[in-house]
């Protein structure tokens, strides 16, 4: 048996005919395939035991007396099988189809016939398998497994992903930015049977308000300014799946209620529409910020907050789970190094103590930007602790502890925490908001209510705040 053409697809024949198999060999060599000849079903399923084909061509009697057809379909699920019948057994190929056999060619088969039928199975098993590839590859990156869990409260986060993977029920998901919440709704959809469907993202602070529910909603042609042809919004889009709506605590008030409405009603109306659209989308929502403290002030609706927050998950921010962070370093270091096409590089252990110590006010997100740097930049292939940032060198990041004395009142408390808290960042707004575990909207309103206004220029130290 000769040794098939580099790159020829190979193709398996079982045909008792001697005359005839070579036959079937010289149509199949001239159209470019590679033939492997076999005159018995026992022989086929050895050969194809030892050598996986591409495509398998079996005599139509031989195949119904061998019950060859569950044989391969056992051995070989996701190779396609055709039949060679003639004009006697057409009944029994099309049962066949029906139990086990993909297609089928009259005999004797014309070359072209065979061709495009062989083309087209080939064609479709290379896409299922590609789908297969690629649902295997995004379930890793995104399933349950990429989240690491030696601490106690991220194994808590993981067991609450499993449970409520199955269920329809919206879920609020909370924490600090880039503690990777996003990741735990990926999570979440990707071990949901609303896996095959869409998983859309989006940020709600990062789109204007007047823009926002057309973005959710979609509108009609002429809705406004603009509206050239009728666009679905995000919720259509994400037919069946599942829509991510981080920032949630950033919508404005009108847009809270269309909210409501769709997660109580499953039906909405496009910007400019005259007629309800109906979905099945589910909702993942997600916040750095303190609803409930929103609701009391009026900033969010109450009903809306409780029914996302049919169930709640609250992911730690990484200072409380620093033994976490080791397998973090290597697992990114892994990615990064494959993502920037560079070496993977080493973490010395006195690099890595520092790594561990530091505090991380931006969370996961700022520890993988930081190695991402480090892998690119630092010289060698081990990341020493001269390597570090100065800032992870200096820092060990205690929380801010104002001292307040008795009779402040809570407004000069609020005032004077987000004062320290500016002035720790040197006055970055983001990450202020993001240790005060508000949005950036709602800490611009109390600067401007406060009076507040900090230079972020150079950092500077912090300070412990004592009114007395």
């Amino acid at each position: 048996m000769s040794a098939p053409a580099p790159d020829r697809r190979r193709i398996l024949v079982l045909e008792p005919d001697r005359e005839q198999a070579e036959r079937l060999r010289s149509v199949l060599t001239r159209s470019g395939f590679s033939a492997t000849l076999v005159a018995t079903g026992r022989q086929a399923l050895e050969v194809n035991e030892r050598q996986p084909h591409d495509a398998i061509l079996l005599d139509l009697e031989r195949a119904v007396k061998d019950k060859l057809f569950e044989a391969f379909r056992a051995q070989a699920p996701a190779t396609p099988r055709l039949a060679l019948a003639t004009a006697g057994g057409i009944a029994d190929a099309v049962r066949l189809m029906r139990d086990g056999a993909d297609d089928y060619v009259m005999r004797p088969p014309d070359a072209f016939e065979l061709r495009a039928r062989l083309g087209r199975l080939l064609e479709r098993s290379d896409l299922d398998s590609r789908l297969a590839l690629l649902q295997d590859q995004v379930s890793k990156i995104h399933g349950v497994k990429s989240l690491v869990s030696h601490s106690p409260a991220m194994r808590d986060v993981l067991e609450r992903i499993r449970r409520v993977a199955p269920l329809r029920a919206t879920v609020l998901i909370q924490g600090e930015s880039g503690v990777g919440k996003e990741l735990v709704a990926r999570a979440i959809h990707f071990n949901s049977p609303r896996r095959e469907f869409p998983f859309l993202a989006i940020n709600c602070a990062a789109i204007p308000i007047h823009l926002i529910e057309s973005e959710l909603f979609g509108h009609e042609r002429g809705a406004f300014t603009g509206a050239h042809a009728r666009t679905r919004g995000k919720f259509e889009i994400a037919s069946k799946g599942t829509l991510f709506l981080d920032e949630i605590g950033e919508t404005d008030l009108s847009t809270q209620a269309k909210l409501l409405r769709i997660l109580e009603e499953k039906e909405f109306m496009r910007v400019g529409g005259d007629s309800n659209v109906r979905v099945d989308v589910r909702v993942i929502a997600a916040t750095n910020a303190n609803l409930e403290t929103m609701v009391e002030q009026g900033a969010f609706r109450r009903d809306l907050y409780y029914r996302l927050k049919v169930v709640s998950i609250a992911v730690p921010p990484l200072r409380e789970r620093r033994e976490d962070i080791p397998d973090l370093v290597d697992s990114f270091l892994d990615e990064l190094s494959r993502a920037n096409a560079v070496p993977r590089k080493s973490v010395a252990p006195e690099a890595l103590e520092a790594l561990a110590a530091y505090a991380w006010p931006g969370n996961v997100r700022e520890l993988k930007n930081v190695l991402e740097s480090l892998l690119v930049s630092s010289p060698g292939d081990r990341i020493g602790s001269g390597d570090l940032p100065p800032a992870i060198l200096r820092e060990r990041a205690a929380p801010i502890r104002p001292v307040f004395a008795l009779g402040t009142t809570i407004a000069q408390m609020e005032r004077e925490l987000i004062r320290a808290t500016l002035e720790t960042t040197g006055g970055n707004r983001t990450h202020s908001a993001q240790l005060l575990g508000i949005g950036v909207r709602t800490l611009q309103r109390k600067i401007r209510e406060f009076g507040l206004e900090i230079s972020s220029k150079r950092r500077r130290p912090r300070t412990r705040v004592s009114l007395v």
